[in-house]
Protein backbone atom coordinates (compact mmCIF):
# COMPACT_ATOMS: atom_id res chain seq x y z
CA UNK A 1 0.00 0.00 0.00
CA UNK A 2 1.72 3.20 -1.17
CA UNK A 3 2.48 5.89 1.44
CA UNK A 4 -0.85 8.53 0.41
CA UNK A 5 -3.01 5.60 0.01
CA UNK A 6 -2.32 4.82 3.94
CA UNK A 7 -2.35 8.54 4.90
CA UNK A 8 -6.15 8.32 2.93
CA UNK A 9 -6.87 5.00 4.97
CA UNK A 10 -5.57 6.88 8.39
CA UNK A 11 -7.81 10.00 8.19
CA UNK A 12 -10.89 7.91 6.81
CA UNK A 13 -10.52 5.59 9.82
CA UNK A 14 -10.22 8.76 12.04
CA UNK A 15 -13.35 9.71 10.46
CA UNK A 16 -15.42 6.88 11.17
CA UNK A 17 -14.64 6.57 14.61
CA UNK A 18 -14.96 10.49 14.97
CA UNK A 19 -18.57 9.70 13.81
CA UNK A 20 -19.88 6.63 14.78
CA UNK A 21 -17.57 5.98 18.51
CA UNK A 22 -17.12 9.44 19.67
CA UNK A 23 -20.31 11.25 18.42
CA UNK A 24 -22.53 8.47 20.02
CA UNK A 25 -20.62 9.16 23.04
CA UNK A 26 -20.98 12.70 22.80
CA UNK A 27 -24.06 12.26 21.89
CA UNK A 28 -25.25 10.92 25.31
CA UNK A 29 -22.96 13.04 27.49
CA UNK A 30 -24.29 15.91 25.82
CA UNK A 31 -27.63 15.60 26.67
CA UNK A 32 -26.63 14.42 30.26
CA UNK A 33 -25.26 18.15 31.11
CA UNK A 34 -27.71 20.40 29.32
CA UNK A 35 -31.05 21.49 29.94
CA UNK A 36 -33.86 22.21 27.46
CA UNK A 37 -32.93 25.63 27.01
CA UNK A 38 -29.33 24.58 26.15
CA UNK A 39 -27.36 25.92 29.53
CA UNK A 40 -24.80 23.77 31.30
CA UNK A 41 -25.72 21.73 34.59
CA UNK A 42 -24.72 19.01 37.01
CA UNK A 43 -28.19 18.86 38.38
CA UNK A 44 -29.11 15.06 36.04
CA UNK A 45 -25.87 13.47 36.89
CA UNK A 46 -25.86 14.66 40.43
CA UNK A 47 -29.14 13.20 41.16
CA UNK A 48 -28.12 9.68 40.05
CA UNK A 49 -25.58 10.10 43.33
CA UNK A 50 -28.66 11.68 45.73
CA UNK A 51 -31.45 9.52 44.49
CA UNK A 52 -31.91 6.51 46.38
CA UNK A 53 -33.13 4.01 43.78
CA UNK A 54 -30.17 5.50 41.00
CA UNK A 55 -27.13 5.41 44.03
CA UNK A 56 -28.91 1.37 45.08
CA UNK A 57 -28.49 0.46 41.46
CA UNK A 58 -25.12 1.64 40.92
CA UNK A 59 -24.18 0.28 44.03
CA UNK A 60 -25.48 -3.25 43.16
CA UNK A 61 -24.03 -3.05 39.43
CA UNK A 62 -20.68 -2.52 41.12
CA UNK A 63 -21.37 -5.77 43.73
CA UNK A 64 -21.98 -7.83 40.55
CA UNK A 65 -18.78 -6.76 38.48
CA UNK A 66 -16.92 -6.97 42.05
CA UNK A 67 -18.17 -10.30 43.23
CA UNK A 68 -17.80 -11.61 39.70
CA UNK A 69 -14.82 -10.95 38.59
CA UNK A 70 -13.40 -11.95 42.21
CA UNK A 71 -15.02 -15.24 41.24
CA UNK A 72 -13.23 -15.64 37.66
CA UNK A 73 -10.01 -15.28 39.36
CA UNK A 74 -10.84 -17.96 42.07
CA UNK A 75 -11.40 -20.15 38.79
CA UNK A 76 -9.21 -18.90 36.29
CA UNK A 77 -6.00 -18.43 37.91
CA UNK A 78 -5.66 -22.02 39.52
CA UNK A 79 -6.89 -23.78 36.28
CA UNK A 80 -4.21 -21.63 34.35
CA UNK A 81 -0.71 -22.22 36.52
CA UNK A 82 -2.09 -25.88 36.36
CA UNK A 83 -2.30 -25.93 31.99
CA UNK A 84 1.27 -24.19 31.86
CA UNK A 85 3.15 -25.64 34.28
CA UNK A 86 2.04 -29.39 34.45
CA UNK A 87 0.95 -32.27 32.38
CA UNK A 88 -1.37 -34.61 32.84
CA UNK A 89 -4.31 -37.13 31.52
CA UNK A 90 -6.97 -35.07 29.25
CA UNK A 91 -4.97 -31.87 29.27
CA UNK A 92 -5.91 -30.90 25.73
CA UNK A 93 -9.10 -31.92 26.04
CA UNK A 94 -9.88 -30.60 29.29
CA UNK A 95 -8.37 -27.06 27.99
CA UNK A 96 -10.57 -27.08 24.93
CA UNK A 97 -13.73 -27.52 27.52
CA UNK A 98 -12.28 -24.60 29.32
CA UNK A 99 -14.43 -22.38 26.32
CA UNK A 100 -17.47 -24.16 26.52
CA UNK A 101 -18.84 -21.32 28.45
CA UNK A 102 -18.83 -18.70 26.08
CA UNK A 103 -20.77 -20.80 23.68
CA UNK A 104 -24.41 -19.32 25.51
CA UNK A 105 -25.40 -16.04 26.30
CA UNK A 106 -25.64 -15.58 29.31
CA UNK A 107 -29.02 -14.23 29.92
CA UNK A 108 -30.22 -17.64 27.76
CA UNK A 109 -28.13 -19.57 30.39
CA UNK A 110 -30.25 -17.44 32.94
CA UNK A 111 -33.20 -19.81 31.89
CA UNK A 112 -31.60 -22.97 32.71
CA UNK A 113 -30.56 -21.55 36.40
CA UNK A 114 -33.97 -20.65 36.98
CA UNK A 115 -35.10 -23.80 35.88
CA UNK A 116 -32.83 -25.62 37.89
CA UNK A 117 -32.13 -23.52 41.09
CA UNK A 118 -35.54 -22.13 41.28
CA UNK A 119 -37.62 -22.76 44.43
CA UNK A 120 -39.71 -25.37 42.49
CA UNK A 121 -36.49 -26.36 40.22
CA UNK A 122 -34.57 -29.66 39.88
CA UNK A 123 -32.36 -29.19 42.36
CA UNK A 124 -34.99 -28.80 45.55
CA UNK A 125 -36.64 -31.51 43.62
CA UNK A 126 -34.10 -33.66 44.34
CA UNK A 127 -33.49 -32.56 47.38
CA UNK A 128 -37.34 -33.16 48.55
CA UNK A 129 -37.14 -36.73 46.75
CA UNK A 130 -34.81 -37.79 49.48
CA UNK A 131 -36.18 -36.28 52.74
CA UNK A 132 -33.51 -33.80 52.56
CA UNK A 133 -35.64 -30.83 52.38
CA UNK A 134 -39.27 -29.67 53.26
CA UNK A 135 -41.52 -29.51 50.23
CA UNK A 136 -43.62 -26.67 51.81
CA UNK A 137 -40.41 -24.85 52.53
CA UNK A 138 -38.06 -24.61 49.74
CA UNK A 139 -34.57 -23.37 49.69
CA UNK A 140 -34.40 -19.95 47.86
CA UNK A 141 -30.75 -20.84 46.27
CA UNK A 142 -30.98 -17.47 44.08
CA UNK A 143 -31.41 -15.56 47.09
CA UNK A 144 -33.90 -12.35 47.51
CA UNK A 145 -33.31 -10.09 44.57
CA UNK A 146 -31.51 -12.36 42.67
CA UNK A 147 -28.61 -10.90 42.59
CA UNK A 148 -26.70 -14.49 43.50
CA UNK A 149 -27.63 -16.09 40.85
CA UNK A 150 -26.66 -13.70 38.53
CA UNK A 151 -22.99 -13.09 39.85
CA UNK A 152 -23.00 -16.91 39.55
CA UNK A 153 -24.49 -16.82 35.51
CA UNK A 154 -21.87 -14.26 34.99
CA UNK A 155 -18.90 -15.85 36.90
CA UNK A 156 -19.17 -19.54 35.35
CA UNK A 157 -19.90 -17.20 31.51
CA UNK A 158 -16.86 -15.02 32.08
CA UNK A 159 -14.22 -16.85 33.48
CA UNK A 160 -12.77 -17.87 30.42
CA UNK A 161 -11.61 -14.71 29.56
CA UNK A 162 -9.37 -14.26 32.35
CA UNK A 163 -8.32 -17.71 31.54
CA UNK A 164 -7.07 -17.63 28.23
CA UNK A 165 -5.44 -13.70 29.39
CA UNK A 166 -3.40 -15.51 32.53
CA UNK A 167 -2.39 -18.50 30.85
CA UNK A 168 -0.91 -16.56 27.95
CA UNK A 169 1.18 -14.14 30.64
CA UNK A 170 2.29 -17.20 32.93
CA UNK A 171 3.55 -19.21 29.00
CA UNK A 172 5.24 -15.79 28.59
CA UNK A 173 7.29 -15.57 31.60
CA UNK A 174 10.82 -16.48 31.13
CA UNK A 175 11.73 -19.33 33.38
CA UNK A 176 14.86 -18.21 34.41
CA UNK A 177 13.49 -15.16 36.64
CA UNK A 178 12.08 -18.01 38.73
CA UNK A 179 14.78 -20.34 38.84
CA UNK A 180 16.61 -17.19 40.31
CA UNK A 181 14.26 -16.90 42.71
CA UNK A 182 14.33 -20.31 43.76
CA UNK A 183 18.44 -20.30 43.82
CA UNK A 184 18.34 -17.34 46.61
CA UNK A 185 15.89 -20.14 48.74
CA UNK A 186 12.55 -18.98 48.00
CA UNK A 187 10.08 -21.74 48.86
CA UNK A 188 7.14 -22.31 45.55
CA UNK A 189 4.55 -20.81 47.73
CA UNK A 190 6.90 -17.54 47.67
CA UNK A 191 8.10 -17.59 44.66
CA UNK A 192 4.48 -17.62 43.43
CA UNK A 193 3.46 -14.41 45.45
CA UNK A 194 6.65 -12.57 45.16
CA UNK A 195 7.95 -13.45 41.80
CA UNK A 196 4.87 -15.05 39.55
CA UNK A 197 2.09 -13.20 40.37
CA UNK A 198 3.61 -9.38 40.22
CA UNK A 199 4.53 -10.66 36.15
CA UNK A 200 1.56 -11.85 35.18
CA UNK A 201 -0.23 -8.95 36.93
CA UNK A 202 -0.86 -7.31 33.19
CA UNK A 203 -2.42 -10.01 31.79
CA UNK A 204 -4.88 -10.89 34.46
CA UNK A 205 -5.69 -6.98 34.83
CA UNK A 206 -6.22 -6.95 30.95
CA UNK A 207 -8.46 -10.29 31.16
CA UNK A 208 -9.74 -8.74 34.70
CA UNK A 209 -10.56 -5.07 33.50
CA UNK A 210 -13.06 -6.85 31.02
CA UNK A 211 -14.57 -8.78 32.51
CA UNK A 212 -15.64 -5.86 35.27
CA UNK A 213 -16.41 -3.59 32.64
CA UNK A 214 -18.51 -6.64 31.39
CA UNK A 215 -20.43 -7.34 34.42
CA UNK A 216 -20.72 -4.20 35.58
CA UNK A 217 -22.75 -3.09 32.39
CA UNK A 218 -24.78 -6.74 31.50
CA UNK A 219 -28.30 -6.19 30.97
CA UNK A 220 -29.65 -9.33 29.77
CA UNK A 221 -29.01 -11.50 32.70
CA UNK A 222 -30.43 -9.34 35.19
CA UNK A 223 -33.78 -8.83 33.10
CA UNK A 224 -34.00 -12.66 32.87
CA UNK A 225 -33.67 -12.56 36.79
CA UNK A 226 -36.37 -9.99 37.46
CA UNK A 227 -33.64 -7.91 39.01
CA UNK A 228 -35.06 -4.25 38.18
CA UNK A 229 -32.72 -2.29 40.99
CA UNK A 230 -29.73 -2.20 39.01
CA UNK A 231 -27.97 0.54 36.33
CA UNK A 232 -28.14 -1.32 33.14
CA UNK A 233 -32.29 -2.64 33.73
CA UNK A 234 -33.01 1.25 35.26
CA UNK A 235 -31.42 2.39 31.92
CA UNK A 236 -33.14 0.07 29.54
CA UNK A 237 -36.66 0.17 31.18
CA UNK A 238 -36.05 4.31 30.76
CA UNK A 239 -35.91 4.21 27.17
CA UNK A 240 -39.81 4.43 26.72
CA UNK A 241 -39.67 8.26 28.00
CA UNK A 242 -36.51 9.68 26.76
CA UNK A 243 -38.18 12.62 25.14
CA UNK A 244 -38.73 14.59 28.39
CA UNK A 245 -36.38 12.36 30.72
CA UNK A 246 -32.65 13.34 31.19
CA UNK A 247 -32.05 11.04 33.98
CA UNK A 248 -31.44 7.62 31.60
CA UNK A 249 -28.70 10.09 29.95
CA UNK A 250 -26.94 11.18 33.15
CA UNK A 251 -27.39 7.12 34.35
CA UNK A 252 -25.46 6.11 31.12
CA UNK A 253 -22.21 8.96 31.71
CA UNK A 254 -21.94 7.63 34.53
CA UNK A 255 -21.32 4.33 34.26
CA UNK A 256 -19.46 5.22 31.24
CA UNK A 257 -17.06 7.83 33.60
CA UNK A 258 -16.76 4.38 35.85
CA UNK A 259 -16.00 2.13 33.30
CA UNK A 260 -13.39 4.71 31.88
CA UNK A 261 -11.59 5.09 35.13
CA UNK A 262 -11.56 1.08 36.05
CA UNK A 263 -9.61 0.98 32.51
CA UNK A 264 -7.75 4.02 32.84
CA UNK A 265 -6.45 2.85 36.32
CA UNK A 266 -5.55 -0.57 34.55
CA UNK A 267 -3.81 0.82 31.96
CA UNK A 268 -2.14 2.97 34.07
CA UNK A 269 -0.53 0.38 35.98
CA UNK A 270 -0.20 -2.42 33.34
CA UNK A 271 -0.57 -1.04 30.20
CA UNK A 272 3.02 0.03 29.71
CA UNK A 273 4.25 -3.53 31.00
CA UNK A 274 4.78 -6.29 28.41
CA UNK A 275 1.49 -8.77 28.41
CA UNK A 276 3.62 -11.59 29.28
CA UNK A 277 4.67 -9.81 32.33
CA UNK A 278 8.64 -10.31 31.64
CA UNK A 279 8.91 -10.17 28.68
CA UNK A 280 8.91 -13.73 25.69
CA UNK A 281 10.99 -16.64 27.35
CA UNK A 282 14.37 -16.54 26.79
CA UNK A 283 14.51 -20.41 27.29
CA UNK A 284 11.88 -23.06 26.90
CA UNK A 285 10.01 -24.32 29.81
CA UNK A 286 9.76 -27.68 30.45
CA UNK A 287 6.31 -28.91 31.41
CA UNK A 288 6.46 -30.55 35.03
CA UNK A 289 4.82 -33.89 34.65
CA UNK A 290 2.80 -34.79 37.76
CA UNK A 291 2.23 -38.41 39.61
CA UNK A 292 -0.69 -40.40 38.46
CA UNK A 293 -2.91 -39.45 41.64
CA UNK A 294 -2.07 -35.45 41.49
CA UNK A 295 -2.18 -35.21 37.61
CA UNK A 296 -5.88 -37.28 38.07
CA UNK A 297 -6.62 -34.83 40.38
CA UNK A 298 -5.63 -32.08 38.61
CA UNK A 299 -8.04 -33.36 35.68
CA UNK A 300 -10.84 -33.92 37.85
CA UNK A 301 -10.32 -30.08 39.09
CA UNK A 302 -10.89 -28.73 35.20
CA UNK A 303 -13.40 -31.55 34.53
CA UNK A 304 -15.34 -29.71 38.03
CA UNK A 305 -15.24 -26.63 36.49
CA UNK A 306 -16.33 -27.44 33.16
CA UNK A 307 -19.15 -29.14 34.70
CA UNK A 308 -20.43 -26.64 37.07
CA UNK A 309 -20.32 -24.38 33.77
CA UNK A 310 -22.42 -26.30 31.60
CA UNK A 311 -24.67 -26.43 34.02
CA UNK A 312 -26.79 -23.70 32.68
CA UNK A 313 -26.29 -25.08 29.09
CA UNK A 314 -28.07 -28.26 30.59
CA UNK A 315 -30.69 -26.73 32.09
CA UNK A 316 -31.34 -24.47 28.74
CA UNK A 317 -31.09 -28.33 26.62
CA UNK A 318 -33.85 -29.53 28.88
CA UNK A 319 -36.11 -26.84 29.02
CA UNK A 320 -35.58 -26.96 25.04
CA UNK A 321 -37.08 -30.80 24.83
CA UNK A 322 -39.58 -30.69 28.21
CA UNK A 323 -43.62 -30.57 27.31
CA UNK A 324 -43.57 -29.81 31.56
CA UNK A 325 -40.86 -29.37 34.01
CA UNK A 326 -42.09 -28.12 37.36
CA UNK A 327 -41.54 -29.86 40.83
CA UNK A 328 -39.68 -32.54 39.53
CA UNK A 329 -36.07 -33.30 38.98
CA UNK A 330 -36.38 -34.03 35.02
CA UNK A 331 -38.57 -33.36 32.87
CA UNK A 332 -41.66 -35.64 33.05
CA UNK A 333 -41.99 -35.88 29.06
CA UNK A 334 -39.50 -34.77 25.89
CA UNK A 335 -40.41 -33.35 22.75
CA UNK A 336 -38.70 -31.96 19.86
CA UNK A 337 -41.73 -29.98 18.61
CA UNK A 338 -39.93 -26.77 20.52
CA UNK A 339 -37.15 -27.29 18.09
CA UNK A 340 -39.21 -27.22 14.65
CA UNK A 341 -41.31 -24.09 16.62
CA UNK A 342 -37.87 -22.14 17.27
CA UNK A 343 -37.22 -22.65 13.73
CA UNK A 344 -40.76 -21.87 12.27
CA UNK A 345 -42.10 -19.45 14.84
CA UNK A 346 -43.02 -16.17 13.04
CA UNK A 347 -41.13 -14.27 15.69
CA UNK A 348 -37.91 -16.43 15.65
CA UNK A 349 -38.55 -17.16 12.03
CA UNK A 350 -37.79 -13.20 11.21
CA UNK A 351 -35.09 -12.64 13.87
CA UNK A 352 -33.03 -15.17 12.71
CA UNK A 353 -33.05 -13.69 9.19
CA UNK A 354 -32.40 -9.94 10.26
CA UNK A 355 -29.30 -11.33 12.87
CA UNK A 356 -27.91 -13.11 9.63
CA UNK A 357 -28.39 -10.27 7.79
CA UNK A 358 -27.13 -7.58 10.20
CA UNK A 359 -24.37 -9.62 11.36
CA UNK A 360 -23.07 -10.40 7.66
CA UNK A 361 -23.32 -7.02 6.77
CA UNK A 362 -21.47 -6.11 9.89
CA UNK A 363 -18.55 -8.74 9.72
CA UNK A 364 -18.03 -7.34 5.90
CA UNK A 365 -17.76 -3.87 7.55
CA UNK A 366 -15.35 -5.07 9.68
CA UNK A 367 -13.17 -7.08 7.53
CA UNK A 368 -12.42 -3.88 5.46
CA UNK A 369 -11.80 -1.87 8.60
CA UNK A 370 -10.03 -4.45 10.61
CA UNK A 371 -7.62 -4.60 7.30
CA UNK A 372 -7.00 -1.19 6.90
CA UNK A 373 -6.42 -0.60 10.64
CA UNK A 374 -4.01 -3.32 10.93
CA UNK A 375 -2.42 -2.55 8.11
CA UNK A 376 -1.57 0.67 8.92
CA UNK A 377 -0.78 -0.03 12.12
CA UNK A 378 1.73 -2.89 11.40
CA UNK A 379 3.42 -2.31 8.10
CA UNK A 380 3.65 1.47 8.37
CA UNK A 381 4.82 4.39 10.25
CA UNK A 382 2.81 6.64 9.68
CA UNK A 383 2.29 9.07 12.83
CA UNK A 384 -0.39 8.78 15.15
CA UNK A 385 -0.64 5.11 13.70
CA UNK A 386 -0.78 4.13 17.43
CA UNK A 387 -3.76 6.16 18.40
CA UNK A 388 -5.69 4.10 15.31
CA UNK A 389 -4.90 1.17 17.44
CA UNK A 390 -6.12 2.33 20.56
CA UNK A 391 -9.15 3.51 19.20
CA UNK A 392 -9.67 0.39 17.42
CA UNK A 393 -9.74 -1.35 20.30
CA UNK A 394 -11.34 0.94 22.63
CA UNK A 395 -14.50 -0.95 22.20
CA UNK A 396 -13.48 -3.94 24.17
CA UNK A 397 -13.59 -1.19 27.08
CA UNK A 398 -16.45 1.09 26.67
CA UNK A 399 -19.84 -0.73 28.01
CA UNK A 400 -21.90 -2.07 25.19
CA UNK A 401 -25.05 -0.14 27.09
CA UNK A 402 -23.38 3.01 26.86
CA UNK A 403 -22.60 2.52 22.86
CA UNK A 404 -26.45 1.33 22.05
CA UNK A 405 -27.56 4.45 24.43
CA UNK A 406 -25.34 6.58 22.03
CA UNK A 407 -26.52 5.50 18.88
CA UNK A 408 -30.52 5.92 20.44
CA UNK A 409 -29.32 9.59 20.89
CA UNK A 410 -27.74 10.32 17.72
CA UNK A 411 -30.35 9.03 15.56
CA UNK A 412 -33.40 10.58 17.28
CA UNK A 413 -35.70 13.24 15.28
CA UNK A 414 -33.75 15.68 14.35
CA UNK A 415 -30.06 14.76 15.28
CA UNK A 416 -27.47 14.67 12.52
CA UNK A 417 -27.91 11.14 12.13
CA UNK A 418 -31.09 10.60 12.13
CA UNK A 419 -31.39 9.48 8.46
CA UNK A 420 -29.54 5.65 9.90
CA UNK A 421 -33.09 5.60 11.09
CA UNK A 422 -35.05 4.09 7.95
CA UNK A 423 -38.31 5.19 9.40
CA UNK A 424 -38.65 2.41 11.72
CA UNK A 425 -36.28 -0.01 10.75
CA UNK A 426 -32.58 -0.05 12.27
CA UNK A 427 -30.82 -1.74 9.77
CA UNK A 428 -27.97 0.56 9.34
CA UNK A 429 -27.89 1.84 12.92
CA UNK A 430 -27.64 -2.06 14.11
CA UNK A 431 -25.12 -2.66 10.92
CA UNK A 432 -22.97 0.11 12.09
CA UNK A 433 -23.55 -0.33 16.14
CA UNK A 434 -22.40 -4.45 15.95
CA UNK A 435 -19.55 -3.28 13.16
CA UNK A 436 -17.99 -0.64 15.49
CA UNK A 437 -18.71 -3.00 18.85
CA UNK A 438 -17.43 -6.33 16.98
CA UNK A 439 -13.95 -5.07 15.29
CA UNK A 440 -11.72 -5.13 18.07
CA UNK A 441 -11.59 -9.15 16.89
CA UNK A 442 -10.70 -8.72 13.55
CA UNK A 443 -8.16 -6.01 14.09
CA UNK A 444 -6.32 -8.33 16.38
CA UNK A 445 -6.45 -10.91 14.29
CA UNK A 446 -5.29 -9.44 11.25
CA UNK A 447 -2.39 -7.91 13.11
CA UNK A 448 -1.25 -11.42 14.20
CA UNK A 449 -1.23 -12.24 10.65
CA UNK A 450 0.53 -9.11 9.26
CA UNK A 451 2.96 -9.76 11.77
CA UNK A 452 4.11 -12.91 11.08
CA UNK A 453 4.43 -12.40 7.30
CA UNK A 454 7.28 -10.67 6.60
CA UNK A 455 7.87 -7.42 4.74
CA UNK A 456 10.44 -8.91 2.56
CA UNK A 457 7.45 -10.82 0.53
CA UNK A 458 6.03 -7.37 -0.59
CA UNK A 459 8.63 -5.69 -1.49
CA UNK A 460 10.34 -8.62 -3.40
CA UNK A 461 6.84 -8.59 -5.38
CA UNK A 462 7.47 -4.80 -5.75
CA UNK A 463 10.90 -5.20 -7.10
CA UNK A 464 9.19 -7.58 -9.80
CA UNK A 465 6.76 -4.63 -10.84
CA UNK A 466 4.27 -5.34 -8.90
CA UNK A 467 2.26 -2.16 -6.93
CA UNK A 468 2.06 -1.81 -3.23
CA UNK A 469 -1.90 -2.67 -3.69
CA UNK A 470 -1.43 -5.43 -6.16
CA UNK A 471 1.07 -6.85 -3.96
CA UNK A 472 -0.92 -6.73 -0.42
CA UNK A 473 -3.64 -8.66 -2.27
CA UNK A 474 -2.10 -11.27 -3.73
CA UNK A 475 0.88 -12.32 -1.39
CA UNK A 476 -0.14 -10.77 1.92
CA UNK A 477 -3.65 -11.20 2.37
CA UNK A 478 -4.17 -14.92 0.62
CA UNK A 479 -1.45 -15.95 3.47
CA UNK A 480 -3.09 -14.09 6.62
CA UNK A 481 -6.69 -15.01 5.44
CA UNK A 482 -6.77 -18.03 8.02
CA UNK A 483 -6.46 -14.75 11.08
CA UNK A 484 -8.81 -12.97 8.79
CA UNK A 485 -11.70 -15.99 8.65
CA UNK A 486 -10.66 -17.10 12.78
CA UNK A 487 -11.68 -13.07 13.48
CA UNK A 488 -14.26 -12.67 11.09
CA UNK A 489 -16.38 -15.41 12.57
CA UNK A 490 -16.28 -14.40 15.96
CA UNK A 491 -17.32 -10.74 15.14
CA UNK A 492 -19.49 -12.81 12.95
CA UNK A 493 -21.28 -14.64 16.05
CA UNK A 494 -21.25 -12.08 18.50
CA UNK A 495 -22.84 -9.87 16.45
CA UNK A 496 -25.59 -13.02 15.96
CA UNK A 497 -25.93 -12.82 19.55
CA UNK A 498 -25.42 -9.53 20.37
CA UNK A 499 -27.58 -8.07 23.82
CA UNK A 500 -27.19 -4.20 24.45
CA UNK A 501 -27.62 -3.01 20.52
CA UNK A 502 -29.93 -5.46 19.99
CA UNK A 503 -32.46 -4.88 23.40
CA UNK A 504 -32.10 -1.02 22.61
CA UNK A 505 -32.24 -0.31 19.11
CA UNK A 506 -34.61 -2.70 17.56
CA UNK A 507 -38.27 -1.23 18.90
CA UNK A 508 -40.63 -3.19 16.91
CA UNK A 509 -41.09 -7.03 16.77
CA UNK A 510 -40.38 -7.15 12.92
CA UNK A 511 -36.93 -6.13 12.88
CA UNK A 512 -36.03 -8.06 16.24
CA UNK A 513 -32.59 -9.67 16.12
CA UNK A 514 -32.25 -13.00 18.07
CA UNK A 515 -31.41 -11.97 21.31
CA UNK A 516 -34.36 -9.72 20.93
CA UNK A 517 -36.91 -12.15 20.12
CA UNK A 518 -35.62 -14.39 22.78
CA UNK A 519 -36.31 -12.02 25.75
CA UNK A 520 -39.82 -11.40 24.15
CA UNK A 521 -40.37 -15.39 24.35
CA UNK A 522 -39.26 -15.58 27.91
CA UNK A 523 -41.65 -13.10 28.66
CA UNK A 524 -44.51 -14.68 26.68
CA UNK A 525 -46.85 -17.33 28.59
CA UNK A 526 -47.44 -20.56 27.42
CA UNK A 527 -44.60 -22.26 25.42
CA UNK A 528 -42.77 -19.44 25.15
CA UNK A 529 -40.03 -20.15 27.64
CA UNK A 530 -39.52 -23.53 25.66
CA UNK A 531 -39.01 -21.93 22.04
CA UNK A 532 -36.71 -19.57 23.58
CA UNK A 533 -34.42 -22.47 25.16
CA UNK A 534 -34.56 -24.25 21.90
CA UNK A 535 -33.51 -21.05 19.82
CA UNK A 536 -30.73 -20.67 22.38
CA UNK A 537 -29.80 -23.95 21.57
CA UNK A 538 -29.41 -23.11 17.85
CA UNK A 539 -27.55 -20.13 19.21
CA UNK A 540 -25.40 -22.70 21.32
CA UNK A 541 -24.52 -24.70 18.59
CA UNK A 542 -23.47 -21.80 16.24
CA UNK A 543 -20.99 -20.29 18.88
CA UNK A 544 -19.86 -23.91 19.22
CA UNK A 545 -18.65 -24.31 15.71
CA UNK A 546 -17.56 -20.45 15.64
CA UNK A 547 -15.37 -21.02 18.56
CA UNK A 548 -13.75 -24.40 17.90
CA UNK A 549 -13.00 -23.26 14.54
CA UNK A 550 -11.63 -20.21 15.73
CA UNK A 551 -9.35 -21.90 18.44
CA UNK A 552 -7.80 -24.72 15.61
CA UNK A 553 -6.94 -21.25 13.75
CA UNK A 554 -5.37 -18.95 16.02
CA UNK A 555 -4.22 -21.23 18.67
CA UNK A 556 -2.85 -19.61 22.16
CA UNK A 557 -3.35 -16.30 20.34
CA UNK A 558 -7.54 -16.36 21.21
CA UNK A 559 -6.88 -14.76 24.30
CA UNK A 560 -5.45 -11.87 22.71
CA UNK A 561 -8.91 -11.02 20.90
CA UNK A 562 -9.90 -10.39 24.30
CA UNK A 563 -7.82 -8.22 25.93
CA UNK A 564 -8.35 -4.24 25.15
Amino acid sequence: MSTNLSRVVFSSMLIFFACFFVFPIWSTVKSAFLTQSGSFTLEYVSEVFLNEIYRDGLMNAFSIAFWTTVGCLIVALPLAFCYVRFEFPGKTLLNSLVLIPMILPPFVGAIGVKAMLGQAGAVNSFLAAFGLMDPAHPIDWLGEGQMLGIVIMEVLHLYPILYLNAAAALANIDPALEEAATSFGCNPVRRFWRVTLPLIMPGVFAGGTIVFIWAFTELGVPLVFDYSRVTSVQIFSAIKDLSGNPFPYALVVVMLVLSTLIYGVSKWFFGSSSSGGGGRATTARETVVLPMRTGIACACGFALVTFLAVIPHLGVLFLAVAQDWYGTVFPEALTLTHYRDALGHELTLSSISNSLKYSAAATLVDLVLGVAVAYVVVRTRIKGRQILDAMAMLPLAVPGLVMAFGFLAMTRDGQMFDWLMIGENPVLVLVIAYSVRRLPYVVRSASAGFQQVSPSLEEAAQNLGATPERALWRITLPLVAPNLIAGAMLAFAFAMLEVSDSMILAAQSAHYPITKAIYSLISSLGNGPNIAAALGVWAMMFLAVTFISAALILGKRLGALFRA
